[in-house]
Formats: structure tokens, C-alpha cells, sequence
């Protein structure tokens, strides 16, 4: 069942997303070579707390840790590691924020140092992408309409690999909620876009096939061809019929020398 929520309800969840976009901007000083990411998950979770918030993510389906952190070809879900990241390396952050009841979900893909330009340009339109969808998150229209945006940007302009078997989804008292928003689609199918909706887009996109596994661990989702993947994620309403950006990516690219 999709649930509408109110404009008082909609200033909650802003809050709940703008504790997630600070926390991102927060990491985003913090990503470096030598930097592991199980640091980088500590940090979050004493930045989420230090704000009167509750990680989003922590126990969520027996989940340990505060952040996804998927580098390279993982996908999503990856988990924070002691693993030092590398010159080179690009990084999804996940991260979720419950406040006041309901939550904020929210995803940035981060270079480590300088990366290699093909995926500096697979970092520059899946975001692309993200706001392509979001642009079609209007009263009236419908779920393949965002779909459809994001697959045409990069799918049908740019050949990158459009995950298939993740999805984006409602936000509110509950971290997933109705409808599923996928990143492929046709336009005009898919359940009607009202007054009320909140949904978090976010496109997975990989720079070569499309095709995904899960390793044993049951959480990290990889590319099937070991090619590196990027994620962005905003949590966006519609608010008098048009689309209302929650979070934001402002504090992320305050932080950053260069902005893709």
C-alpha cells in the first residue's frame, strides 16, 4: 500500500534526509587513500548519534553497521571492511537516518584521490541520471516515467549497464515502502505519482553489463563482469504537484575539490 504523507510529515522526513546529506558531507572530507571503511562507518554512526538521530540502517534485517560502503564493482550493500581504500578507488555511501519517526536513505559515490576518466564519466551521468528521474516525479504521471528517464540516460545514450534486480522505493515510518522504483521501464506504466509521495530514486548503473550477483556474505551485490558501478540517491516528495528535493548533496560537494 503507498502512503501519502502530509506537509507536516514531509518537513519531518526533510530533516530526517538533511541529517543523512550532513553525515555524507561529513564523510566526504574523510575519503582518502588509507582510509578503511569500517572508519569511515564509526564515524557516521558517532555523527548520526551526536545529532539526536538514530543510524536508519542498524538492524534493519539483522544489519551490523551504520553505512553501506561498496567499492568498485560492488553495486550496493557492501560492507564497511578493514580494508584500506586505494588511489583509484571509487566508493558508494549508503546511509540512513531515523528521526522523528521516519527516515531519511540517501547515497553518494565518492573517487578516491584521481580516478581513471571512464569512470569519472559513469560518475558524472549516473547523477545525471538521478535528476533526470526526478524531474519526472510529478503529480499525475507515473512510476515508468522516472523509469524511463534514467534508462534513456544512460542505457540508451551512454551504453552503461542498468541494474535490473534493485530498485528504488517509498520512504517514511518504514525505510522500504510501496511502490518499487525501478531504473528501467517504459514511460506511462507503472503505479500513478500523487500528492504526498515520497520516494528515494536512486540508479545503479555499471559500466559495462547489467548483470549482478550476490557474494556468500548475503549482502554485497556485485557487477558480473568485475566492472565498477555507481550509486546516487535522493530522497525527494511532491509537494503542489511538482518535486521537492529532501536531501541534498550540497555538504558533499562543499567538501570536494573537484564536483562530478
Amino acid at each position: 500500500m503507498v502512503i501519502l504523507k502530509s506537509r507536516e510529515e514531509i518537513e519531518l522526513m526533510r530533516q530526517s534526509a538533511l541529517v543523512v546529506s550532513k553525515t555524507l558531507g561529513m564523510l566526504a572530507r574523510e575519503i582518502k587513500p588509507g582510509v578503511t571503511t569500517l572508519k569511515l562507518d564509526q564515524l557516521a554512526e558517532e555523527f548520526i548519534l551526536d545529532h539526536g538521530t538514530e543510524p536508519g540502517f542498524k538492524g534493519q534485517y539483522d544489519y551490523k553497521y551504520t553505512l553501506c560502503t561498496s567499492v568498485n564493482e560492488q553495486v550496493v550493500h557492501g560492507l564497511p571492511t578493514d580494508k584500506p581504500l586505494e588511489e583509484g578507488d571509487i566508493v558508494s555511501i549508503d546511509c540512513g537516518a531515523l528521526k522523528n519517526g521516519f527516515y531519511g536513505d540517501h547515497a553518494y559515490t565518492f573517487a578516491v584521490g584521481e580516478v581513471a576518466p571512464e569512470i569519472l564519466e559513469l560518475l558524472k551521468v549516473t547523477k545525471e541520471s538521478l535528476y533526470k528521474g526526478i524531474e519526472q516525479m510529478q503529480a499525475g504521471k507515473r512510476v515508468g516515467d522516472i523509469s524511463f528517464a534514467i534508462q534513456y540516460h544512460t542505457e540508451k545514450k551512454h551504453g552503461y549497464g542498468v541494474v535490473r534486480e534493485l530498485v528504488g522505493h517509498g520512504l517514511g515510518r518504514e525505510l522500504h515502502e510501496s511502490p518499487e522504483v525501478p531504473n528501467y521501464g517504459k514511460r506511462g506504466r507503472g503505479p500513478k505519482l500523487k500528492e504526498g509521495l515520497v520516494l528515494a530514486i536512486e540508479p545503479m548503473i555499471n559500466l559495462g553489463t547489467h548483470k549482478v550477483k550476490q557474494l556468500p556474505d548475503g549482502w554485497t551485490i556485485v557487477t558480473q563482469d568485475a566492472r565498477v558501478s555507481a550509486h546516487f540517491e535522493h530522497d525527494v516528495a511532491i509537494v503542489d504537484g511538482k518535486p521537492d528535493i529532501l536531501s541534498t548533496f550540497d555538504y558533499v560537494e562543499e567538501a570536494l575539490e573537484v564536483v562530478y
